[in-house]
């Protein structure tokens, strides 16, 4: 029998039995999410949410409606970098996400939980509801882009992201050192099961510029982000240094004062990426 089914990597040996596509909530049917972004990693470290957090403010300022769904569950960032400290509401229709000053909505745990810094202990079916709810359940209304903030690695996040959520592209993010180049494969590989379409790759930490003689200084070692995209035949969206600047105004949840021509610049070629490729709807 031919598969009726999508998204999963058995789909060609699939019965068939896959469950229908459930109804859209109260929440969906307020939402018009034109593209869903998830933003990946390997392994941990790397800037993920930084960078997921300057891609939003790089859309947002080039006159884009953002959202961030913070889907790392376990060790959320997106509230911090950003400044929230308020508790996300709710009416009869679904959840509503904080909205910052500049527009940029945000939905996180760290927004439903008492304190910022209660651990999250629990085991990965409860956190995959979670995030599926995040989708379902909250009323994201007209959005451009939503950013996906996934947890770094392959686990039950990442696989109930590419299957419950109609994912448009998918952000890689690596640092220099051979050890996330190998892991970002693994991660690479893992979204190929899922024929998820790789908008491009972004090689973060890549060096930092002396202040007083702006001599360039690779301390994680030779950059292989170029490389590593050629390699995994993905598009190369741009390398990134260190910025004691940025990680001030993150520690801060000054996020959005943060101004980058190089973050910019990724966010033009994300935007040429998303352009050419369809809609999920």
């Amino acid at each position: 029998m031919e598969s009726s089914c999508t998204g999963c990597p058995t789909e060609s040996t699939c019965s068939g039995a896959c469950p229908t596509e459930p109804e859209q909530t109260e929440a969906q049917k307020l939402s018009d999410v034109k593209k869903v972004i998830a933003v990946m990693s390997g392994k941990g470290g790397v800037g993920k949410s930084s960078v997921t957090s300057m891609l939003a403010v790089s859309l947002m300022r080039q006159g884009y409606k953002v959202g961030v769904l913070d889907a790392d569950v376990t060790g959320p960032s997106i509230p911090k970098i950003f400044g929230v400290k308020v508790k996300a509401d709710a009416n009869e229709f679904g959840i509503v996400p904080f909205t910052t000053e500049n527009d940029i909505k945000i939905i996180s745990l760290n927004l439903m939980i008492e304190n910022e810094d209660d651990p999250v202990v629990w085991r990965g079916p409860i956190i995959s509801q979670l995030v599926k709810q995040f989708w379902t359940d909250v009323i994201w209304g007209n959005l451009d882009y939503l950013l996906i903030d996934l947890p770094p690695g392959t686990g039950d996040v990442p696989i109930s992201v590419f299957q419950s959520i109609p994912v448009d592209g998918v952000v890689m993010v690596s640092s220099p050192q051979q050890l996330a180049n190998m892991v970002v494969r693994k991660a690479i590989k893992m979204g190929n099961l899922y024929k998820a379409n790789f908008y491009g790759l972004i090689e973060n930490m890549a060096y930092v510029e002396c202040p007083d003689c702006s001599k360039r200084m690779e301390i994680f070692g030779k950059p292989h982000g170029e490389e590593e995209a050629k390699v995994n035949n993905i598009p190369y969206l741009g390398e990134l240094p260190i910025d004691p600047k940025l990680a001030e105004l993150a520690d801060a949840g000054q996020i959005e004062e943060y101004h980058s021509e190089k973050f910019d610049q990724i966010a033009q070629k994300l935007l040429e990426m998303s352009s050419n490729s369809q809609d999920h709807k």
